[in-house]
């Protein structure tokens, strides 16, 4: 008889895994939790403030399999950054596998998650009458809603967000503690028995329905062309009948916006492509889960169903669309069947507004009185954030308002210092103003804050800073600024206690492209934009700029020209035609010209002699340069919104490809000058050679398609000599907010493609001043490894006062 030979038990092991990225709230921890069953595995995952602890026991067979399904099939919204394993000791008390509870007791290294739209599922469930969350506007599950809008503090649990105060139901709850449900820890998790709910206020914050009722009541005032603020994730938006002359104008008369673009949502890809013609990364693009406001080429009018208003984006080709990204917005575009206005609720110049309060005090009431009624809901939003702007470029995403779905945006770096060695936070600039910080290796950019001008942007300013400073308990120890000691953010930084560094505006906005790409080396940067105040004092804004992650050198310029009447130039820049005219043409000649209709000759000669003065700032900006071709090619007269000027030669050069007009042949020529190593590039000369072709009778359309061709070879001629000059080749960077011009970058892109020259993509970083805080991040993380030593304070002029 043979007596088997037992096998023997396989020895146990253990394992510890500490990961970082997003890794809370986005369904992480079951989905370890059920890969753990799954593996037979014993021991716990735990959230803290450094990202999720795991540890599993078992087999090495068993351990190995878990550890090779950590790099596929995770939850959708999760980002891993780095994984860090150790082998620890066998914990015989450890019988099964559970999800152990929040600990809150280490410095916070996690990430926090931006607001994500609704996920099929729970579309779905809302439109199912069967359903629990039917009609529910609040729906949402560990793959959808609200993150950093309803986040007070780490970790990212129930009672740290405004959903606190929201007592969940029986249902709810059993959701909510089950790891197997697409519910487990969905933090803002509830139903119409338990969660938030809708109000509609008339204009004088008066009740007058709830839930149901009240979305019934604001349907019907669209319907009726009536103007409401309805609540969304992370604010305020305006909202009318985008079909409608009478409600977009209306809307337009008491927001005192004539002319820029309003943003408008449509319920689906199909209602999309009745009004804007797109490729399928552009499409892909509109109904990704961010959901961001995509900039689409119009489509002609005979495709819609219902037309869009011609007031909708006057005089120009291109529209801003977006899909509902809430459930309100889907239960309101569901019952509208039309696409509807909806622009971020706020006065001029403020930030978005979050709370109901405000909206019947600032936009309800009083000589602003926008709105005819407010649909509301009582889910506080802690931490506003606007919607994200975006566009497709060549091949790539380019963000022009880096916000909702995308930001807090977290760029892991392996090159960027620790926090526990430079916690450095960057303040950014006067415009577009965005916030940057370093938390352990992660570079974070915050959401779009706005423009300094008024007390209201600076509150909203430090409130941001301050949900940042509470959500990573973070404390500087060194704060970056712009150069400009009079940008409201310079200022702020200066009445703080910690060291400051100072970084120039354009090298900024090079060194945000290169913090982007993680990049280490050298490279060529075109930086291009407005204004920027120059190390030497004067304005820039037209630069060529050899630089690295420590120091530049300005390679080429443009020739300055006076703004004529200082920031007056900006809101009429005929008078920047006439600085760039007035030495090379008799004032009896631009007399003639329309752009300078109703002013005498005499008052030309007033000009000339103001200009000659020497008491006007001089700037070197290729942005004023856009603004004056506008003007003189009688596109407009003056500025209506920031980037007017852009968006109407990028129409007029569009239209001319698209009639196959040939472009009218411009140079923009580099001379020597002292003001740059390898020279200016002439902007009088090249205005001259307009003048001479409009006396000649030279198409529009295509004036303004050979001014962007020529600015395009001047870039890429410059590249050619700056590569010839420094005897390498180095990849470039087109950055500031100039190449938000998608004719320009297209055309230097394939350029730089033919000729085999790289270029450095920009990823979701802002191309324009909103990734400038990030460019100043990265120099103040790299300038503080090798040195403490701090940067002498610039000082200013009164000439350099002057905003972008």
């Amino acid at each position: 008889m043979t007596i088997a030979t037992p096998c023997p038990l396989p020895q146990l092991l253990a394992r510890r895994y500490r990961m970082h990225g997003i890794v809370q709230g986005v369904g992480f921890r079951p989905w370890i939790y059920q890969l753990a069953l799954r593996c037979q595995l014993t021991g716990y995952v735990l959230n803290n403030c450094e990202g999720v602890t795991v540890v599993v026991q078992g087999s090495a067979h068993a351990i190995n399999q878990f550890d090779s399904l950590l790099y596929v099939d995770r939850p959708p919204l999760a980002r891993l950054d780095d994984i860090l394993k150790q082998a620890i000791d066998v914990d015989s008390q450890l019988l099964q596998f559970s999800i152990k509870k929040s600990d809150s007791s280490d410095s916070a290294l996690t990430v926090v998650s931006s607001d994500k739209s609704s996920c099929p599922e729970c579309l779905a469930e809302m439109r199912d009458p069967n359903n629990r969350h039917y009609h529910y506007p609040f729906v949402n599950c560990t793959h959808c809603g609200p993150r950093y809008t309803i986040i007070n503090r780490l970790p990212y649990d129930r009672k740290n967000t405004s959903m606190a105060s929201f007592e969940m139901c029986r249902d709810c709850r059993s959701a909510y503690e089950n790891p197997l449900d697409r519910r487990y820890h969905a933090q803002p998790v509830s139903c119409p028995n338990c969660g938030p709910q809708l109000r509609y206020l008339d204009a004088h914050g008066v009740s007058l329905a709830d839930r149901d009722a009240a979305l019934t009541r604001a349907i019907a005032a669209l319907k009726r062309g009536e103007i409401l603020a309805i609540k969304g994730l992370g604010g305020f938006h305006l909202v009318c009948d985008a079909t409608s002359d009478e409600a977009v104008q209306t809307l337009r008369r008491r927001k005192q916006r004539p002319a820029k673009p309003l943003a408008v949502m449509v319920a689906d890809l199909t209602m999309a492509k009745q009004y804007a013609k797109g490729s399928e990364k552009e499409w892909q693009l509109l109904a990704s889960q961010e959901r961001p406001i995509v900039l689409l080429a119009k489509n002609e009018p005979a495709g819609a169903t219902l037309k869009l208003s011609d007031a909708v984006a006057p005089e120009i080709d291109r529209l801003g669309l977006f899909l509902p990204y809430t459930p309100l917005h889907t239960l309101l575009l569901d019952a509208l069947q039309l696409p509807i206005v909806a622009t971020s609720a706020n006065l001029s110049g403020e930030p978005i507004i979050t709370d109901s309060q405000d909206i019947i005090a600032q936009l309800a009431t009083g000589p602003f009185a926008v709105v005819d009624g407010v649909l509301d809901h009582n889910r506080p939003i802690l931490n506003g954030c606007d919607d994200s702007v975006v566009q497709i470029v060549g091949d790539d995403i380019q963000v022009m308002r880096l916000a909702r779905g995308y930001a807090p945006l977290m760029l892991p770096s392996k090159s960027a210092p620790a926090a526990t060695e430079h916690a450095v936070l960057a303040v950014g600039p006067q415009q577009k103003n965005t916030l940057a910080l370093n938390i352990g290796n992660n570079l974070c950019l915050s959401p779009h804050i706005g423009d300094l001008f008024s007390l209201g942007a600076e509150g909203y300013f430090q409130r941001t800073l301050g949900s940042f400073q509470r959500m990573y308990q973070f404390q500087a120890r060194h704060i970056v600024r712009d150069l400009h000691p009079q940008y409201a953010s310079s200022i702020w930084a200066e009445n703080q206690t910690a060291p400051k560094i100072a970084v120039q505006h354009h090298y900024g906005h090079v060194l945000a492209t290169l913090a982007a790409n993680d990049y280490q080396g050298q490279v060529l940067g075109f930086s291009f934009d407005g204004t920027g105040l120059g190390d030497n004092g004067e304005l820039w804004g037209g630069e060529l700029l050899l630089a690295d992650n420590h120091h530049y050198q300005r390679l080429i310029t443009l020739k300055p020209f006076a703004l004529i009447g200082n920031e007056l130039a900006i809101k009429q820049p005929w008078r920047i035609v006439f600085a760039l005219l007035a030495e090379q043409f008799e004032q009896q000649t631009l007399s003639q010209l329309p752009c300078f209709a109703g002013l005498s000759l005499s008052q030309l000669n007033n000009l000339r002699r103001v200009m000659d003065s020497g008491k006007m700032p001089q700037t070197h900006s290729i942005g004023r340069l856009f603004d004056a071709l506008a003007v003189l090619l009688g596109l407009m007269h003056e500025t209506q919104f920031e980037g007017q000027a852009g968006i109407l030669l990028e129409t007029a050069a569009r239209r001319a490809l698209a009639n196959h007009v040939m472009p009218y042949p411009l140079t923009l020529k580099c001379e020597a000058h002292a003001g740059a190593q390898l020279g200016c590039w002439n902007a009088h000369a090249l205005f001259a050679e307009v003048m001479h072709a409009m006396l000649a009778g030279a198409d529009t359309d295509a004036l303004a398609l050979g001014f962007i061709q020529a600015l395009a070879q001047a870039v890429v001629d410059a590249t050619q000599a700056a590569q010839q000059f420094i005897q390498q080749p180095l990849p470039v960077v087109m950055t500031g907010g100039v190449f938000q011009n998608r004719c320009l970058t297209e055309f230097c892109q394939q350029a730089f493609d033919v000729l085999g020259i790289s270029w450095l993509p920009q990823g979701l970083v802002p191309v324009n001043d909103g990734g400038i805080a990030l460019g100043q991040l990265w120099y103040g993380l790299h300038h503080l490894q090798q040195t403490d030593m701090e940067l002498p304070k610039p000082t200013a002029t009164a000439s350099q006062e002057i905003s972008e």
